[in-house]
């Protein structure tokens, strides 16, 4: 297995660059910050980025607890990786994640300056400092379990291939830590009716939202609601539709993890904009 050490200094921009580096040295697998990562997804571990504190992040990322441990190294045997990008705040860190985990020794150390600008790293450490956002290297998706609450911003990486054209490269995901929080990210529940509501009224089976329940967990959101549906059409198809327009909506409006979500349908109208019966 080919092991290959990405190392910079922390807010330096690694996670950011970390999948085009893996690509270009003919990795499968990256290790960063407590997450074994192959081909835009989770496959183990926990992410060092939702730890109440700096000392437990630095711990998660390090590997510390026994059962993280073994959970990466059984991944890694299940998996064989045919090689891993294993990214580190300082050399210490990436040796000591290569001893934690037995994966021998580097057969390449990669830094930072060698594959970013003096500019480039400038302005990574600045939105670091200045705004507490981090990048890990997997599709928002991927995280919304974990993430649920946070801030999530899906961050779509192109490469330039001539004048006007581009070709995608990645999709990456830009979190706000627990501790690194500089204030408050709240959605209000009506913000959240409006677009539900919005997407019962428009669907040509449904005609309104009657009632509207919403609450927030670690998990996720729980909805409930109760619809007032047309005469004529399929309930369960309609249903159906609801539910998958509302879950998409709400991902793509704020990155919202949907826990639960109950569709009532309560009454009928022959057509829309007729009272019900």
């Amino acid at each position: 297995m080919k092991l290959v050490a990405f190392v910079g200094s922390s807010g330096s921009g690694k996670s950011h660059r970390a999948f085009w580096v893996a690509r270009e040295n003919d990795l499968d697998y990256i290790i960063d910050d407590g997450l074994l990562i192959h081909e835009n997804s989770i496959i183990a571990g926990k992410s060092a980025k939702k730890a109440p504190s700096k000392i437990s992040s630095v711990k998660i990322a390090l590997f510390f607890e026994e059962e993280h441990q073994k959970e990466i190294k059984k991944a890694i045997e299940v998996h064989k990786p045919q090689g891993i990008l294993v990214l580190g705040t300082s050399d210490g860190m990436v040796n000591k994640i290569a001893s934690v985990l037995e994966l021998g020794e580097y057969d390449k150390r990669i830094y930072i300056e060698d594959v970013a600008s003096p500019y480039e790293i400038e302005q990574a450490k600045n939105t670091r400092i200045k705004q507490g956002k981090h990048v890990i290297p997997v599709p928002a998706m991927q995280l919304k379990k974990q993430f649920s609450g946070y801030f999530l911003d899906p961050l779509q990486l192109f490469r330039r291939k001539g004048k006007g054209q581009f070709q995608s490269i990645g999709e990456k995901s830009v979190v706000r830590p627990t501790f690194s929080y500089f204030g408050n990210y709240t959605i209000s529940d009506y913000a959240i009716y409006q677009l539900v509501n919005y997407i019962i009224v428009t669907m040509p089976q449904m005609e309104k939202v009657s009632r509207f329940r919403t609450s927030n967990s670690p998990d996720g959101l729980y909805i409930d609601i109760d619809v007032i549906m047309v005469f004529g059409y399929n309930l369960l198809e309609a249903v159906k539709t609801a539910r998958e327009q509302i879950i998409k909506e709400l991902d793509r409006f704020a990155g919202f993890n949907v826990n639960v979500l109950n569709i009532n349908v309560k009454s009928l109208v022959l057509k829309k904009g007729t009272p019900d019966f």
